[in-house]
């Protein structure tokens, strides 16, 4: 892992030019949120593309100013395009961005599309989040997310070790055999059932024999979604540093189209729109009974204990705990995103609710972020929330 001191040896060059500092981020997943969010704190952005994927950020979205700088429209003042994503490791590409003072944000398209070993030993530009809790989500990790959960006494649904167990519902967790960033998921209720589903999807390409083997088995919580967009600041001193900035849920293809279904017509379903896919292809915004909040800061607080004493120096800035619901209301939190959310899109320039309600302005997930960042400059305390 690069050293922290490192790092913040990096950082501190970036004092001598404060009004120079960039947010930058790769180009996918959570990117509109992270510069939407910096140009409202009055950063400037650097939007990290791949060839091919770039228009939405090079022009639809690209920044427009005036000759004093001031913004006129758009988000994204520069889009830097890559053959492909992984091309941000090159040294030189790196180097670009410490010269220009880019602090990254990392989502999740950073670790998908860039390999983990060098973002924790190679990345050599400030990340503002925490770097060594991103391997976590890798559910093939020894100390995947479900570890520290376990460390933390939170609830997650109960894990089936074999299909030969299987005795009632359960969800089928794998990737994709072709869509890198998405889910082979299928859910099954019985060892038979398992079987047929799975030779299905190997046949269609959907998943592979490999995969299937590592594939976690758990039991099915019948309930809806919540995904809670929290964020924690090292750097508050007065208030509390824990804070929920707003909940998202998704829309799946092709499972949404199996739920827009009438019974019949859904039995009536054969071959490849039999089993439903669960690629995430949008997001909506939510709110939770009241009653329930506190259940939730509890989730949250027990999460950034555990992150601070498994992963020194834990948890920093956003990170998002997804989570279903039972008829008893209790939660089990199936994910953990130790970094952006997928879902904060869905709240950009608008803010979070419970985000607005607390900083008393719009408050989405990026602007919290660029607002961390202000804020620590204006503490001299820049270091305290990068790694």
């Amino acid at each position: 892992m690069i050293s922290r001191k490192q790092i913040q040896e990096t950082v501190d060059q970036y004092y001598n030019n404060p009004d120079q500092i960039k947010i930058g981020t790769i180009a996918s997943h959570s990117g509109l949120d992270v510069c939407d969010g910096a140009v409202e704190e009055n950063f400037k952005t650097v939007a990290y593309c791949k060839k091919g994927r770039e228009q939405t950020y090079a022009t639809y979205f690209k920044a427009q100013r005036d000759a004093q700088g001031n913004l006129l429209r758009g988000i994204v003042d520069e889009a830097v395009v890559f053959n492909r994503f992984d091309e941000i490791l090159k040294p030189e590409n790196q180097q670009k961005a410490i010269d220009d003072s880019v602090l990254m944000v990392p989502n999740r398209s950073l670790t998908s599309y860039c390999s983990i070993d060098d973002i924790e030993d190679n990345f050599k530009i400030p990340m503002i989040g925490s770097r060594n809790m991103l391997r976590s989500e890798e559910r093939s990790e020894a100390q995947s997310y479900y570890w520290i959960l376990e460390k933390a006494g939170l609830p997650f649904p109960e894990k089936i070790d074999k299909p030969e167990d299987i005795d009632a519902l359960v969800m089928v967790k794998l990737p994709h055999a072709v869509k890198t960033l998405e889910r082979g998921f299928f859910t099954a209720a019985s060892y038979d059932e398992f079987v047929e589903k799975s030779d299905a999807l190997l046949k269609q390409g959907v998943i592979t024999e490999e995969a299937l083997k590592g594939a976690r088995i758990e039991r099915y919580v019948i309930g809806p979604v919540f995904n809670f967009d929290m964020f924690y600041s090292p750097i508050e001193e007065e208030m509390c540093p824990l804070e929920i900035l707003g909940v998202d849920w998704r829309f799946e293809t092709s499972l949404d189209g199996h739920t827009r279904l009438p019974a019949p017509q859904q039995m009536r379903l054969q071959g490849e729109q039999l089993t439903p896919e669960y690629t995430v292809c949008g997001h909506n915004s939510a709110t939770l009974r009241e009653s329930l909040l506190e259940n939730v800061f509890e989730m949250a607080e027990k999460f950034v204990e555990a992150s601070k004493k498994h992963y020194d120096p834990g948890i920093i800035g956003p990170f998002c705990l997804q989570t279903c619901v039972d008829k008893d209301l209790n939660f089990y939190i199936y994910d953990v995103a130790p970094r952006v959310g997928g879902g904060t899109n869905v709240h950009m320039s608008v803010g979070h609710p419970y985000g607005n309600t607390l900083w008393r302005k719009p408050m989405s997930t990026g602007r919290r972020v660029a607002y961390e960042v202000r804020r620590a400059l204006e503490k001299d305390r820049l270091e305290d929330i990068v790694t």
